[in-house]
């Protein structure tokens, strides 16, 4: 079996950060990551971007360039393709690689999977020819493919980098859909201050408004009663906005209101988790190292509460020096002093948060869709099978699976639990931590019969 003094699952920007940071201080890492190269979803497959491409995409996307330089340094491993299926013990991660499953074992485990786009579901969000915003940026930044005749439906910063970015590649959205409402602009106004504290993500963001008003983009706001027309494929999109109904002819559907933490291999390993009000959806208790109360793993970046790409860069190497300080490679001492400039980064960082958080929310029709609407993609439960497990007794999510099987399809709840919670808890007059979320226990991910077969196994481990 393999082993390296600290394993890191995810090469996103606090994957790439914990590596190089553990590994400049003389740690041995090994990087675990689904994709085949570098960069999670934020910088994705930045070391192969192009000049124009690049020009499309931003100077941001761009430093995901330098974290990945450092990611090459000495002793550390980068192991792309690698889907995790189990965490077990102290800190041995089973994994599967080209159709074969093996082992590492960690002295320390650093995790740093990232964030999924909160799912969307309104009418027709299951046609053909609708994904999430996040889905279509990938397109780009990987294949530099564009979606045509495109309409982005949400809110949310996301929402206009990717408007911007197809402005920038010649091929504007045709219109842009925003759920925010004025309302929640003058909610938000309450957190002007940290607002101020973090004035250029701010903007940046009217940078790109500008550059969506000049490509003469329509927008649509306080949008509501948004609906995906179509039969074999999405068509149109509708809405109500400024009094009136709007239907928009369009190819591709952009879905987008928020991300939120990819907590499964988290809650694998029994971190308690709570919900966070202000980003609606659950996030692991932990300390400010990114420890979490009886479990050996550290957790940084957006898996640990949304903060975006320069958070969870900071996050990063905040918990390698953790890491690096309990496998005796430095003492407290050192630690803390080099920890303090991070944290107090940090803290600027995550100034503007709440404000962004308070004048973005989640879609309200959204979180409570039609009785019609699917919620479950996988095994096609909707809205009105969930409330109706409440009506017969269901009171949580685990119990909800054996009523009609939601999250137990492909995506293991992935996608559907935070739905599944919010139903039930609204049904049942409940809070989301009196609900709960859906039991995790490997794998994480489906691995073949083939795979374990081959696993690469000596010692102690299964065969």
């Amino acid at each position: 079996m393999q082993r390296s003094d600290v394993v890191v699952i995810g090469a996103g920007p606090a994957g790439m950060a914990a590596a190089a940071t553990a590994a400049g201080h003389g740690a041995s890492v090994a990087v675990l990551d689904e994709q085949s190269r570098p960069g999670g979803q934020i910088y994705r497959d930045v070391d192969r971007a192009g000049p124009q491409r690049a020009a499309i995409l931003g100077r941001d996307y761009l430093h995901g360039a330098r974290l990945g330089d450092e990611l090459r340094a000495a002793g550390i491993t980068h192991i792309g393709g690698a889907e995790v299926w189990a965490i077990e013990g102290q800190g041995r991660v089973s994994y599967t690689r080209r159709g074969r499953a093996a082992q590492i074992e960690a002295g320390r485990l650093i995790l740093a999977t990232g964030a999924l786009e909160r799912p969307m579901p309104v009418p027709g969000w299951t046609l053909p020819g609708v994904m999430t915003a996040g889905a279509g940026q990938i397109l780009l930044k990987q294949s530099g493919v564009l979606a045509r005749r495109a309409v982005l439906v949400g809110c949310g910063p996301l929402l206009y980098l990717v408007a911007a970015q197809m402005v920038r590649a010649g091929t504007p959205p045709v219109a842009l859909i925003e759920t925010q409402t004025r309302h929640d602009l003058a909610g938000a106004a309450r957190h002007v201050g940290g607002a101020l504290r973090g004035w250029r993500l701010l903007a940046k963001g009217l940078r790109l408004l500008a550059e969506i008003r000049r490509a003469g983009v329509p927008r649509y706001t306080g949008a509501h009663g948004i609906e995906i027309e179509g039969t074999d494929r999405a068509e149109a999109v509708i809405c109500q906005s400024g009094g009136k109904t709007h239907r928009i002819a369009c190819d591709t559907v952009l879905l987008h209101h928020g991300v939120v933490p990819n907590t499964q291999a988290a809650r694998s390993i029994g971190v308690r988790h709570r919900w966070d009000a202000a980003q609606h959806c659950f996030a692991p208790v932990l300390d400010t190292w990114g420890g979490a109360e009886g479990a050996e793993a550290l957790i940084a970046g957006d898996g640990a509460g949304i903060g975006g790409a320069v958070v969870a860069e900071l996050s990063g190497r905040i918990a390698a020096l953790r890491a690096v300080e309990q496998l005796g490679r430095i003492t407290e001492d050192e630690r803390d002093r080099m920890a303090a400039p991070l944290l107090r980064a940090r803290g600027r960082e995550r100034a503007v948060r709440p404000f962004l958080d308070a004048a973005y929310p989640p879609f309200a029709e959204a979180l409570a869709p039609a009785d019609s609407t699917i919620i479950c993609r996988c095994e096609e439960v909707t809205a009105g099978d969930i409330r109706g497990y409440a009506r017969l007794g269901c009171l949580g999510p685990n119990q909800a699976k054996a009523f009609g099987r939601p999250g137990m399809g492909p995506c293991q709840g992935r996608y559907c639990g935070l739905s599944v919670t919010g139903l039930l808890a609204q049904a049942n007059g409940q809070t989301p931590d009196e609900t709960g979320y859906m039991r995790v226990r490997p794998p994480l991910k489906p691995v073949t019969l083939g795979a374990l077969a081959q696993m690469d196994g000596t010692g102690d481990g299964p065969r």
